[in-house]
């Protein structure tokens, strides 16, 4: 049982300085929980006499300036550095007694402080611990409790996977991140570097890959990107080594390649120019040509620059969601599996696989890719990170790799689906196969997939959700829920004073409602918060809000049109990407609205959605869009009373990745009556689904004169089953329509 020591406040007199205690009124609160700790009686004081003592080998010396940093970074006390044992000083001791990799002891009394390991790598996480004993507030002396801690991971593998393919993240923001996951013994930050939306890793055999591939034109027509130069990315990783992190790259293959081969078409099956897409999913167009031999020699040429920047023994390369569809229709694709006796596109995959991993061993490393490497056969050396389920886990398990779950922990999961206690409580390896081939089973990795997060609220994804990963990976015998919310307030007060911007523990940060209220003709924006004290500024002249913009709370109500922009500050900063919203008058506002077939349950709008003057953004979940699938969209508003009006619109969303079409043929009809329709215009429309942008198409009727009617309609014909070569090939296309406006 840890004890609470006695609260020991000294007034600042003359002549006396403030002494603070780190276990004033509260219990120590370490995260991850170690595996055994016991509070002794009393305190060790740290003050400017204080030593740091440490063995003579390069990396301890290096953990003692670590620790000399840190500590005076947090206390602003300069520890000294001490030569030999001695009374009041914290001695790095190697001990060979202390058994494991990662293991350390710690032992705080009343004449010093001692932390033993046998590797430099247990010693360095006895530091961290230390640290998390200390204040968070500044002082010219500091007591430390008397503790004893016998501590040692329970997996090899504690991992955090980083997006920067969909999303840039500037280099301090990464060291900012390897330094958080460093403090909770996270040991290993994989860098996932490539992807469709962008790459992000100067190679200088092949400058295109950053001249073009690391650039993508959003929707609103900017150009968005960035990429690491080889030397920031040396910076990096020796950043994370001195914090005991490995950093291990992901280069996409042979899928999720479409910014390389917007740099280098040639290395596509089709040979054929792309853009670098703004769109998010799978792309059709992303693969590397597997019968091109020049694919292996560039592939090759961009590992061998690669290798040469990450010392760590392995290299992840994504294998996942490739749409091989390209390869059936490829000649030299054909040509490969004939050459290779390969029955189907899942052989030439696991040809493909094979022939990078062989590569890389003959490099020193390891290839680890995401769980679809099983098919058409993997080599038992290489490490399978699971995503897709235990099934998958089997598969691989049984057929003798190595294992990493991802799967149980994405944290680009929405807060409220994904919260704090679901983290702490998900066990990754309940299934028995787990324990049958426990030796096999590395440990588990966090992903933060960047589709929607931006450097804005990605902190607010990852924290304090990692921290309950980080327990749950170093010490799986921690179950009590309620004692670690109670370590955790400790941090928060830790993360404020370093400005760390994390988020609620079981809502999300914001989440937003609108709606038109007839009756009232207004505009309602309704705001769930996750934290009280989130502040909501906003302008509606189309500039961007600033702390001194006006502000609400839960509800802002307007009465007149607005391009409506909306971003959520906390603590003086911005903590979610700015929310834009086109209010739009027109006489079919708030009219209301009839369908010939009712839209989908997940995406019908609020009610009436097609006429409350809210124009949709290229984010189909934004609660604006209605969408219809297999079916015809017919919608009919009543104006209520004969209008004269000169023009129709209407908008349509494309996303073919995401199975979202413009429809084959539009209809706009008006009537008197809502019995006989006059055919105004009729739009046929050539959709492209292999075109992989989001985008908004507007659909227009104008007439040079003014026509009188009580109804208008507008009838959309379907797109209809999905073609092959479409990822969702045959199935149901989807239609998406924002908003009916008459003028």
């Amino acid at each position: 049982m840890i004890r609470i020591a006695r609260r020991r406040i000294h007034f600042l007199l003359a002549g006396l300085v403030l002494l603070v205690s780190v276990c004033a009124h509260a219990q120590v609160s370490l995260i991850p929980k170690p595996l055994r700790a016991t509070v002794g009686d009393g305190y060790f004081v740290l003050d400017r006499h204080s030593a740091i003592v440490a063995p003579g080998e390069a990396r301890a010396q290096e953990i003692a300036t670590f620790a000399q940093e840190t500590i005076e970074q947090e206390t602003g006390i300069a520890l000294t550095r001490g030569h030999g044992s001695g009374h009041g000083q914290i001695e790095l001791r190697v001990d060979p007694e202390v058994k494991g990799e990662e293991a350390y002891r710690l032992r705080v009394a009343r004449d010093g402080v001692v932390i033993a390991a046998s590797s430099m790598r247990g010693l360095f996480w006895g530091v961290q611990t230390l640290r998390q004993l200390l204040p968070v507030q500044k002082a010219e002396r500091v007591e430390i409790p008397a503790i004893d801690i016998e501590d040692a991971p329970q997996f090899s593998y504690r991992g955090q996977m980083f997006d920067v393919g969909r999303h840039f993240f500037p280099v301090e923001f990464v060291k900012k991140q390897i330094d958080l996951l460093s403090y909770y013994k996270i040991n290993t930050f994989r860098w996932h570097l490539t992807e469709d939306q962008g790459w992000r890793i100067e190679i200088k055999k092949y400058p295109r890959l950053t001249e073009v591939g690391a650039w993508r034109i959003e929707s609103d027509g900017s150009r968005y990107g960035g990429f690491y130069t080889q030397e920031q990315i040396r910076d990096v990783v020796e950043y994370a080594r001195l914090r005991n992190i490995m950093v291990i790259p992901e280069i996409e293959m042979p899928g999720h390649s479409s910014a390389a081969l917007a740099a280098y078409p040639e290395l596509s099956c089709g040979k054929r120019p792309i853009d670098v897409p703004a769109a998010f999913g799978v792309m059709k167009a992303g693969v590397y040509c597997v019968g091109y031999e020049g694919t292996f020699a560039f592939l090759q040429d961009v590992l061998d620059e690669v290798v040469a920047l990450f010392p760590a023994p392995y290299v992840h390369i994504g294998g996942d969601e490739v749409p091989k569809d390209s390869w059936s229709d490829c000649p030299s694709c054909r040509q490969r599996m004939r050459d290779e006796h390969l029955q189907d596109a899942g052989e030439l995959q696991s040809y493909f696989v094979k022939r990078i991993q062989r590569y890389l061993a003959s490099k020193g490393k390891t290839l680890i890719g995401w769980d679809e490497i099983l098919e058409g056969g993997a080599d038992k050396s290489a490490i399978v990170e699971m995503w897709r389920g235990d099934d998958e886990a089997r598969k691989a398990l049984l057929n003798g790799n190595r294992l990493i779950s991802a799967g149980p922990f994405y944290l680009d999961q929405p807060i409220e689906a994904f919260t704090l206690e679901d983290v702490y409580r998900t066990d990754a390896f309940a299934d028995s196969i787990y324990a049958e081939h426990r030796e096999r089973i590395l440990g588990a990795e966090a992903p933060l997939w960047t589709e929607y997060i931006t450097p804005l609220n990605a902190e607010a994804m990852l924290y304090p959700r990692l921290q309950a990963f980080a327990e749950r990976l170093w010490n799986a015998d921690a179950h009590d829920y309620a004692d670690f919310k109670r370590r955790l307030q400790q941090h928060y007060r830790w993360m404020n004073a370093r400005q760390i911007a994390y988020g609620p523990e079981g809502k999300n940060l914001v989440d937003y409602q609108l709606s038109f209220n007839a009756a009232h003709t207004r505009w309602r924006i309704r705001a769930a918060r996750g934290f009280d004290d989130i502040q909501l500024h906003y302008t509606t002249d189309g500039s961007e809000p600033a702390q001194d913009s006006p502000a609400f709370a839960d509800v802002l109500d307007l009465h007149a049109p607005a391009k409506l922009k909306v971003a959520p500050f906390r603590n003086a900063r911005q903590v979610l990407p700015t929310q834009i919203v086109a209010l739009v008058d027109n006489k079919a506002l708030g009219k209301p609205v009839s369908y010939a077939n009712p839209p989908s349950g997940r995406y019908h709008g609020t009610a009436g959605a097609l006429a409350d003057g809210i124009l949709g953004s290229t984010d189909f979940h934004d609660g604006t869009w209605v969408g219809w699938q297999g079916v015809d969209l017919g919608a009919t508003i009543d104006l209520q009373r004969p209008v004269s009006f000169t023009s129709i619109a209407v908008n349509f969303l494309q996303q073919s990745g995401s199975w979202i079409l413009l429809p084959r043929r539009v209809t706009f009809l008006a009537s008197t009556d809502g019995q006989a329709w006059t055919r105004l215009q009729v739009e046929r429309i050539d959709a492209d689904s292999g075109d992989p942008k989001t985008f908004v198409r507007k659909l227009e009727f104008v007439s040079a004169k003014p026509i009188n009617a009580r109804f208008v309609r507008v009838e959309a014909r379907k797109y209809g089953e999905l073609p092959t070569g479409h990822d969702g090939a045959g199935g149901e296309a989807w239609i998406f329509a924002d908003e009916v406006v008459v003028r």
